[in-house]
């Protein structure tokens, strides 16, 4: 793999899910070794400081480092980092991280040696994942404390977790001398906000993908009518999520019974209605948050930046994470709404009107039926409204000043994945309630595509009349969803 190339997110969903050995190409070597070996001629005769080689970091930017103390001034940097707190980074997540911030220190522009980039490697391919936490970065001067974390199994200190995953260890003794710039190349970045961001997208494609599936079998279930999502409204209000979800809806309730039905009802509620409308906006806002993001795995987000043909080393901010803080902020508001529109849909499904019983059961006063699962839908339903409190325009001063403007990106980005990780579980929810509801219509039947469905919940959770732990059928169609990629 070439990791100076230009890489898709795809690309990178794909890589891991392969599950392979990366090397570094004969490119990377070239262009990692050549600004390697400008950095270092460049200390021999530096006559002027240069940021994070021979000086110290943040607010200490003016106190130089005597030569002799140039390698301790890197190890000391990522110890002193080292300050994380909190959950478990995922272990998913670190992984990413690790291909992330070797692909970047690839390009040339860092100064690091190869045998730093081949050691993060070494953690990858080995499955060698360290120890990281949650909370700590400000998510400006890079990801400092998570990556800090990340990087120090390469200098033999921290932890890992064990090849088995679930225990923790101390790192293994490592052989590699950091060398100038080395520390604060590894831990200025923004891979914690990018691996995350990665894993937000790579589940929030999944929602989508179901939504539209979901909502489909809700409106059969509602009785819903189909001029709302025939093309002529669309067509004149052409965005593309919008004209994309009609079109889905559509084919999902084709040859569909129900759908096809003449209808008493004049007009479904907006939960229905405006599912071109809502899904499609959360579609494109998705695309839009690929895009950024695409851009920023394929960049190099350390400082100073290094360019060994003009003679450069240029101390700027490319590790500032406010490019990925307003997206992660945007994509966790878009796929928060996917969750609110589906909640309504379970309220409706649930009110005992259309020709349903109320909350989905037979003898409805001695059983209580879905009451509560609604409930539980409209609980992280607000909970989501909550994390959806913007980030990004947060900013804390650190540093002694000299860090006076920060992104809150890492915080985005946990939060992100809470709320996409909750719509999940209102997902679970719904396609619960619509497939109990669609057992009430018959013998009408919904369309072929949509009963295969049906059939399959059926097939791993109860969804009988009589009262039960609901919360045990709605986790096995939580982990089936999950699972469905």
């Amino acid at each position: 793999m070439d990791l100076t190339a230009y890489h898709s997110i795809n690309d990178v969903k794909e890589i891991l899910s392969m599950d392979k050995t990366i090397e570094l190409s004969a490119k990377a070597k070239d262009l990692i070794g050549k600004c390697h070996a400008y950095l270092l001629k460049k200390i021999d005769h530096a006559e002027v400081p240069i940021y994070g080689v021979n000086t110290g970091f943040g607010s200490l930017c003016n106190t130089q480092i005597a030569p002799e103390d140039l390698n301790q001034l890197q190890i000391n940097l990522i110890r002193s980092h080292a300050c994380g707190m909190g959950d478990y980074v995922p272990k998913d997540i670190i992984k990413l991280m690790l291909l992330l911030k070797a692909k970047s220190l690839s390009q040339g522009h860092s100064g690091v040696q190869v045998g730093t980039v081949q050691k993060l490697l070494d953690l990858y391919n080995s499955n060698t994942l360290p120890v990281v936490y949650e909370l700590g970065s400000l998510g400006a001067s890079g990801d400092l404390a998570p990556l800090s974390h990340l990087c120090l199994p390469l200098i033999g200190e921290g932890k890992v977790w064990s090849s088995n995953q679930n225990e923790i260890t101390f790192s293994p003794p490592s052989s590699l001398v950091l060398g100038p710039k080395e520390g604060l190349a590894l831990i200025n970045g923004t891979q914690f906000m990018q691996a995350y961001g990665l894993q937000c997208l790579f589940k929030s494609k999944e929602i989508l993908d179901r939504a539209d599936i979901h909502a489909a079998l809700c409106i059969d279930a509602y009785d819903g009518r189909k001029e709302p999502f025939l093309a002529f409204s669309h067509i004149i209000r052409p965005h593309p999520g919008q004209l994309e979800t009609a079109k889905a809806v559509l084919n999902h309730l084709s040859d569909s019974e129900i759908f096809n039905q003449e209808k008493e009802h004049v007009q479904d509620p907006y939960s229905f209605r405006c599912v071109p409308q809502v899904h499609g906006a959360s579609k494109d806002v998705y695309h839009q948050v690929s895009a950024v993001f695409e851009i920023e795995i394929n960049a190099v987000t350390d400082n100073p930046n290094i360019f060994p043909d003009e003679d450069l080393i240029l101390s700027a901010g490319n590790f500032h994470g406010q490019p990925l803080a307003m997206q992660l902020d945007f994509l966790a508001i878009a796929i928060a709404e996917i969750g609110s529109i589906a909640e309504r849909r379970i309220y409706r499904l649930l009110e005992g009107k259309r020709g349903l019983p109320a909350f989905l059961t037979s003898n409805p006063g001695l059983e209580s039926g879905l009451m509560i699962a609604q409930y539980t839908a409209a609980s992280i339903v607000s909970q989501n409204k909550q994390l959806c409190t913007p980030s990004s325009v947060d900013t804390i001063e650190s540093s002694n000043g000299q860090e006076d403007h920060v992104s809150m990106g890492a915080n985005a980005a946990t939060k992100c994945l809470k709320v996409i990780e909750n719509v999940e579980r209102i997902q679970a929810i719904e396609l619960l309630t619509a497939c109990k509801a669609l057992g009430y219509r018959n013998p009408l039947k919904t369309s072929p595509k949509l009963s295969s469905i049906v059939n399959e919940i059926k097939a791993i959770a109860n969804l009988s009349d009589q009262d039960k732990i609901w919360a045990d059928e709605v986790q096995k169609i939580l982990n089936f969803i999950r699972k469905s990629k």
